[in-house]
């Protein structure tokens, strides 16, 4: 007889666009996934999502709590606004879930402690949603630091620079829901991929900057449509600074309106004393290095070679995060992104909008 496997039960928390667009179609490509609830406070939203992804079994609902109730959910996806990442995912692993959380992990470090606390006290696994990780180009740059490739890394630089692509829809604009604007919704996915190819996550001081500067502007030229100046509360660009315990500095650059002619998201440079990378050409990561006396600059190829990290799997990124994240349920391993790493990116980005209000720099450590 064929063998017997046991499915992972999930239930997703906030049906909107990151749900839809990322989580749940990765999730039902895995078969040890069941999704088996959905909630959203708009119900039309949560029974849509079962409709089209959930077993025929699948339950809707519009409050959390009660999905967080069922004792079979193994696992909660949570996907709403950035306001109530933490105190849904508290809930959840204080009801015996494992948690994935959509970026960034909260709006607050303290937020962000008390998630990672209830991780720790209920034994509960907590990852973050940072797929970016999950890039080939991602990869290989990790493995060539550890390998120490390009040495000490002093000097880095995290990129999420937008010229025109501000989100108008949902609450991105809400600097209430969100936290903030590009800095915590793109500026964190470059500031952790920046962390975690260095493998350096002990930050001592901060500067930061935030700008509204084009967000009233009208006739915007915007990739999704014009916004609406009375609802654009937050920042439209964000800078910091931020200096290591051990003197790297790394400098972060983020924004939805820019007026730069050149474009990049989510992507990193950085420079040790062996060698620099940097993925600042569109589609490639360069290593720059001397050898024999000569300047010379590497690009892998990433259209070939290299083998899928699960079998019959895609390289996106968005699925191999999924696949990893399930994997590490069923073999009681770290997860994908570890909830003490994940932290750190939000300690920085606190900093950065603390310093860009008071002018004065942050000292973390």
């Amino acid at each position: 007889m064929p063998e017997i496997t046991k499915k992972v039960r999930i239930g997703i928390i906030g049906c909107g666009g990151i749900a839809n667009g990322k989580h749940m179609p990765n999730l039902i490509k895995i078969d040890t996934v069941e999704l088996v609830a959905f909630c959203d406070i708009i119900e039309e939203k949560a029974t849509e999502a079962a409709k089209k992804f959930g077993t025929p079994e699948a339950k809707v609902y519009v409050d959390y709590k009660e999905l967080l109730a069922d004792p079979t959910i193994e696992v909660v996806h949570v996907c709403t606004p950035n306001r109530s990442h933490s105190f849904i995912t508290v809930d959840a692993l204080e009801a015996g879930k494992h948690v994935m959380c959509e970026k960034p992990m909260a709006k607050t470090y303290k937020e962000a402690q008390a998630m990672l606390e209830a991780s720790i006290r209920t034994g509960k696994k907590l990852t973050i949603g940072y797929q970016g990780r999950w890039r080939s180009d991602s990869l290989y740059l990790r493995e060539a630091v550890q390998a120490g490739d390009l040495g000490e890394i002093y000097y880095a630089r995290a990129i999420a620079i937008r010229r025109r692509a501000v989100p108008t829809w949902g609450v991105f604009l809400n600097e209430y829901e969100q936290g903030g604007g590009p800095l915590i919704d793109i500026g964190t996915h470059a500031l952790d991929l920046t962390l975690w190819t260095m493998n350096n996550y002990k930050p001592r001081m901060v500067v930061g900057t935030t700008y509204k500067k084009l967000g009233k502007q009208t006739r915007t030229a915007n990739a999704w449509g014009e916004w609406d100046p009375d609802k654009f509360t937050t920042e439209d660009s964000a800078f910091g600074f931020v200096v290591m315990e051990n003197g790297a500095t790394i400098v972060l650059e983020s924004s939805w309106a820019l007026n730069h002619a050149e474009p990049r998201e989510s992507v990193c440079l950085l420079c040790g004393d062996k060698a620099g990378a940097d993925m600042l050409t569109e589609g490639k990561l360069r290593i720059n290095r001397v050898q024999y006396g000569r300047q010379c600059i590497e690009t892998p190829d990433f259209n070939s070679g290299g083998a899928a990290f699960f079998e019959g799997s895609s390289s996106e990124p968005s699925e191999l995060e999924a696949r990893a994240w399930i994997q590490s349920v069923i073999d009681d391993t770290d997860p994908p992104t570890r909830a003490d790493q994940a932290i750190v990116v939000t300690q920085i980005l606190e900093a950065i909008y603390e310093s860009a209000k008071t002018g004065q720099p942050v000292f973390l450590s």
